[in-house]
C-alpha cells in the first residue's frame, strides 16, 4: 500500500513542478490552479505513505535514505504551501518544485523500499522530533535557496539594458527579498533545535552529546553560514544579492549534510 502512494505522490508532484514550469511561458492563470491541486494530492499521498509505512511496520521516515528523501519532499511540499499563503507567488514553484521532485524521483530509484529492522540508536522518541525540525528547517532553507536564485535571475534582468521574458514572470526584489529573509528567518531556529535535539538523543543513544560524527560537523557548518548571513543581515544590513548568494552557498551545505556526507563519509549517522 505504501508504494502505491508514493507511485501517487510522484505522479503528482511531477504534474505540479510541469505546470508550476509551465507558468514561467504561459501565462494563464488557470496553470498555478492546476499545479497548487496537484500539490494538495502529493501531500495527502505522502501522507498516506507515512501512515501505510506506519502501520506496515513502526516509524515511517528517518531509518534509511529512501524514507528520508521522501520526508524531506514532503517538508519542502509543507513549506512552500505555507509561505505561499503569505505570498501570493505562483512562479516560486518553478524553482522550488523541480528540487522536490529530484528527491522523491531519486527515492524511486533505490532499490531498498521494504521496512527493515531498526537499528536499536533510532528506536527512540527522539528521532520524529530530530528528524522533523531538522528536515523542516533544510526544506526552508531551499525555499530561500529558490528565491536567492529567481533574486539573481531579476537584478541581472533588472541591470539590463533589453529585459528578457523573465522580468516580467518574476515578483520585485523586494518581495523576494522578504521570502528569502522569512524563510531564513523561520528555518534556522528549527535548525538550531534539531541540533540540540539530536545532541540530547545521541547522549541517549552513544553516551555523549557531541563525538564531531561528519554529519555533526557539517551540521555546525550549515548552522554557521546561516547564523553569518542572518546575522549580517541584522547587524550590517545586508540584503538582496550578498543575502541571495549566501543561502545559495547554505543550501549547498544542506545537500553536502544530508548527501554528500551520507554517499562519502562514515560514521554514526550514515544511511543504510
Amino acid at each position: 500500500m505504501d508504494l502505491i502512494f508514493f507511485s501517487a505522490a510522484l505522479l503528482f508532484l511531477f504534474l505540479a513542478t510541469l505546470h508550476y514550469l509551465l507558468f514561467l511561458v504561459y501565462r494563464n492563470p488557470f496553470v498555478p490552479r492546476v499545479a497548487r491541486f496537484s500539490l494538495y494530492l502529493t501531500f495527502a499521498a505522502q501522507l498516506g505513505y507515512f501512515l501505510a509505512r506506519y502501520f506496515k511496520g513502526g516509524m515511517p521516515f528517518g531509518t534509511n535514505m529512501y524514507e528520508s528523501l521522501v520526508f524531506f519532499s514532503w517538508c519542502l511540499v509543507t513549506a512552500y504551501l505555507l509561505i505561499t499563503i503569505k505570498y501570493k507567488v505562483p512562479v516560486v514553484g518553478a524553482f522550488v518544485m523541480p528540487i522536490t521532485l529530484i528527491l522523491m524521483a531519486a527515492a524511486a530509484l533505490l532499490p531498498q523500499k521494504g521496512i527493515g529492522e531498526v537499528p536499536p540508536a533510532l528506536q527512540s522518541n527522539w528521532l520524529p522530533i530530530h528528524v522533523t525540525l531538522s528536515f523542516m528547517g533544510d526544506a526552508l532553507f531551499a525555499m530561500a535557496f529558490g528565491t536567492g536564485i529567481m533574486y539573481l535571475i531579476q537584478e541581472k534582468q533588472l541591470k539590463s539594458k533589453r529585459p528578457g521574458a523573465f522580468y516580467y514572470r518574476l515578483p520585485s526584489l523586494d518581495v523576494l527579498d522578504s521570502m528569502n529573509y522569512r524563510a531564513l528567518t523561520i528555518g534556522f531556529p528549527l535548525l538550531t533545535l534539531g541540533i540540540i535535539t539530536g545532541s540530547v538523543w545521541a547522549q541517549y543513544a552513544w553516551g555523549s552529546y557531541w563525538s564531531w560524527d561528519p554529519k555533526e560537523t557539517w551540521s555546525l557548518i550549515t548552522w554557521l553560514i546561516y547564523a553569518a548571513v542572518l546575522h549580517a543581515r541584522l547587524t550590517v544590513g545586508w540584503r538582496g544579492r550578498k543575502a541571495a548568494w549566501f543561502s545559495i552557498v547554505g543550501f549547498m551545505a544542506v545537500l553536502f549534510t544530508f548527501l554528500g556526507v551520507n554517499l562519502l563519509l562514515s560514521g554514526l549517522h550514515s544511511y543504510n
